[in-house]
């Protein structure tokens, strides 16, 4: 089984590991990751502008290039996800935001949003299944308490990403679950952890990082796993006192899978 696979900038250069991990744990799970030969920046944040085209091209270059080759399009990052699935929403939607970027990038068949976007854990809960996951662990994080940390970018807008309930979603804990660990609920699971302004304003980052991290706490979490490089950091950079770890949730997968190295 092979998805177009786009991996986005940071899983490139400053987070290679999380990218490896999930190459790795693809292939032991029976799926590959190809990916796109030419891609760029997703730019980050999605423009929410109607007259705003230019900075939604390398999306749509990324979403016709997958269709062109006949596979679904896996993203690993929470930004880049957020990104591309609105902007293939847009190509869906509105008849003036797909004219002009088809209009601009004159590809050999215009593109209006016929490629499927799938973030890698809806691969994982949707195509493999997390009870064929469960069966595949040769590691089984047991005793461990981790409590998902979703952010504000996996899940919202919600009836755009259509991946969980954005209010009460599941998914990472379920593959929490899966992986042998037991997984933790707490209030502040899908809150901003600040990660956007904290060059603009590093105390307000500081704060809403240590709110998640101070609840978390609280709740008896002792480890997070996110799907965010940019929480991810964030959340390690920030910890104001509170001693939890933040991982990404493909070194966990490759550690249930025995694929880590110094893996417990």
């Amino acid at each position: 089984m092979k998805f177009s696979y786009y991996p986005g900038c940071t899983l490139k250069t400053k987070a290679k590991e999380l990218d490896r991990y999930a190459r790795l744990s693809a292939e032991a799970l029976g799926f590959t990751l190809e990916e796109l030969p030419e891609w760029q920046c997703c730019g980050g944040t999605y423009p929410m502008a109607k007259d705003e085209i230019a900075t939604k091209l390398s999306s749509v270059r990324a979403l016709a290039s997958a269709r062109d080759a006949g596979q679904d399009l896996v993203t690993l990052c929470s930004a880049c996800h957020n990104v591309i699935k609105q902007v293939n929403s847009d190509m869906q939607n509105d008849e003036n935001i797909a004219l002009k970027a088809n209009n601009y990038l004159q590809l050999e068949e215009e593109y209006h949003g016929e490629t499927r976007v799938l973030h890698y854990l809806e691969v994982l809960r949707d195509v493999v299944g997390f009870d064929e996951i469960a069966k595949k662990v040769t590691n089984p994080l047991k005793g461990r308490k981790i409590g998902a940390y979703y952010g504000c970018l996996l899940l919202r807008p919600g009836k755009v990403m259509q991946m969980d309930n954005p209010e009460n979603p599941a998914i990472l804990e379920d593959f929490i679950r899966a992986i042998g660990a037991t997984p933790v609920k707490y209030a502040m699971r899908n809150e901003c952890c600040g990660g956007y302004v904290t060059l603009e304003d590093p105390e307000i980052s500081r704060k809403k990082s240590g709110a998640v991290l101070h609840n978390a706490k609280d709740s008896g979490v002792e480890m997070l796993a996110t799907a965010c490089p940019l929480c991810l950091y964030n959340l390690n950079q920030n910890p104001d006192g509170y001693d939890i770890p933040v991982v990404y949730f493909t070194e966990l997968l490759a550690e249930a899978l025995g694929l880590k190295e110094g893996g417990n």
